[in-house]
């Protein structure tokens, strides 16, 4: 008998699942780009770019990360920089 494997199913980790969520919710996104506009706004000759914006899913107050993993609270999701302005590299 011939054991064929078959091809795992991949799991998404949770910040995918997060960043989905925030792509899904115009509003969690609206949000994040208003905190990282004001954010720069304020600091124009900062340096040091954020990795992305944590956001409580309620209230949507939020502050920028800059660290290089989000830790996240049970009410926060976490936007990547990425999604929120697309064109920045």
């Amino acid at each position: 008998m011939v054991q064929t494997s078959k091809p795992e199913s991949r799991l998404p980790n949770a910040a995918e699942s997060v960043s989905l969520s925030a792509l899904l919710d115009p509003a969690l996104l609206q949000a994040a780009r208003s905190i990282y506009r004001t954010y720069y706004e304020v600091h124009p000759d900062e340096i040091q770019r954020p990795i992305g914006v944590a956001l409580d899913r309620f209230s949507l107050r939020g502050k920028l990360i800059f660290g290089a993993k989000p830790i996240l609270l049970p009410r926060e999701c976490f936007v990547p920089l990425n999604q929120i302005e697309p064109g920045i590299r």
